[in-house]
């Protein structure tokens, strides 16, 4: 309950991309193969999701997501750059 009541008290945006950080670790971690895909809008430029990730983490970002003390401690450096940028 203290971890939800911590979320709720966080601004919009740091909640936002400490979301995105938990989820992206999520699906590195999965055992299935099968990669996720999302639609951006036609008149935005063709980044995706992850070139966020790999900016903070690194190209191997997957493997590092397999340590989660290591994947945990790159969140507060992602949520900051993210919100700086957001």
């Amino acid at each position: 309950m203290r971890r939800f009541v911590e979320e709720l008290e966080l601004p919009t945006a740091q909640r936002v991309a400490k979301l995105k950080w938990q989820w992206a670790g999520h699906i590195a971690r999965r055992t299935d193969p099968a990669s996720v895909k999302c639609k951006c809008s036609v008149d935005r430029p063709p980044t995706r999701w992850t070139d966020d990730i790999r900016r903070v983490a690194g190209s191997r970002w997957r493997r590092a997501a397999q340590d989660r003390v290591l994947w945990n401690s790159l969140q507060k450096t992602y949520v900051q750059q993210w919100t700086s940028i957001g």
